[in-house]
């Protein structure tokens, strides 16, 4: 009940460096544990020709995805140094989801995690060269079938990748709630569960009110981690500003989890915080009327009444047949004293 929690920017500070910096110091105060940004060039990433857009484009009105791309590809290793300055600074991970060769080595100089795009889940030279990084991986799983994931995290290990996490993820932006298929999770802790820690890869737009139920779900399903694209303008205009949270929406989710780990408590049985419902809740052995000294005592001449003293119910068949050493008033709890 305590997922590590990415807030994705990507690239919502649309080039803007001071932006960016001021977008972690955000996440940072939110209570989230990491700031990831993508590293990419638009030439290495898609076509200019037959890259057609597969969003929302009442949201993101780019034609095609290289158009989109080489909007906001001006990082480089410079920036993005600074962004992983900013972020120790602030007490958070600095990770980047690199989308070439290049940039993977980039990534994994200043980064203690690679994150790998569903879209580049087959991407068998990207996926060897994470892999030979020896770092902590994390896989989207977007779009991909079962034997894909499973080919995927097989070329990770192979090439030498550290641990391994699988997040279930939805691509299409945005995924509406309908289409979040969170049941995915528990297929794939089933399924992959033994050798890699499963998560969620969020696209599903806040509720109006900022709450965002599918990450409170996936949450309480087990995922061990936790990505949602994040923005400092939910009204921004293209990128992933339209299906993002906000600080406000990101601290608000921080504070449930909170919440919910409280709820949920130890695995290990401790009752000891209801030592006063024990003692007072609890039925114990009563004269259902009347006894006389001596008398060899039946179910008939007992009652199971709640009592904060006498012996308690649970030893009833260690006093029906013992005999009173005493008389007994009716209603009186017996004690292990009264008996004979």
């Amino acid at each position: 009940m305590s997922p590590y929690v990415i807030a994705e920017i990507g690239v919502n500070h649309e080039g803007d460096l001071d932006r960016a910096k001021s977008m972690i110091q955000s996440i940072a105060k939110s209570g989230a544990h990491a700031a990831k940004f993508q590293s990419y060039k638009a030439d290495l990433l898609a076509t200019s020709t037959s890259s057609p857009a597969y969003w929302d484009r009442t949201k993101e009105a780019a034609s095609s995805q290289h158009e989109l791309f080489q909007r906001w590809d001006t990082f480089g290793p410079k920036e993005y140094q600074a962004l992983a300055d900013e972020c120790r600074n602030c007490g958070i991970d600095f990770m980047s989801t690199p989308f070439d060769l290049e940039a993977v080595d980039m990534v994994a100089d200043i980064s203690p995690v690679i994150k790998v795009a569903s879209a580049d889940l087959t991407n068998i030279p990207l996926l060897r060269r994470i892999g030979a990084r020896g770092l902590p991986t994390i896989m989207s799983t977007g779009a991909s079938r079962l034997d894909e994931i499973a080919t995927g995290c097989a070329e990770l290990k192979a090439a030498g990748a550290g641990q391994i996490a699988l997040l279930h993820c939805v691509l299409n932006y945005p995924t509406l709630p309908a289409d979040a298929q969170l049941a995915q999770i528990p297929l794939l802790q089933k399924t992959f569960g033994q050798d890699c820690v499963i998560g969620y890869s969020d696209h599903v737009k806040p509720d109006d009110d900022g709450s965002m139920p599918a990450l409170e779900m996936a949450a309480l399903m087990g995922a061990v981690v936790i990505e949602k694209h994040f923005t400092d303008d939910k009204s921004g205009v293209g990128n992933d500003h339209y299906h993002a949270m906000d600080e406000a929406d990101c601290t608000a989710f921080m504070d449930k989890l909170a919440v919910y780990r409280d709820l949920y408590g130890s695995a290990e049985r401790d009752i000891s915080g209801e030592a006063t419902a024990i003692k007072n809740a609890r039925r114990r052995v009563v004269a259902a009327r009347p006894l006389t000294a001596g008398t060899t005592l039946t179910e008939n001449d007992l009652i199971a009444l709640r009592s904060d003293d006498g012996i308690e119910i649970a030893h009833w068949d260690r006093v029906v047949g013992r005999s009173l050493a005493r008389e007994v008033a009716g209603g009186t709890p017996l004690q292990w004293h009264d008996l004979s």
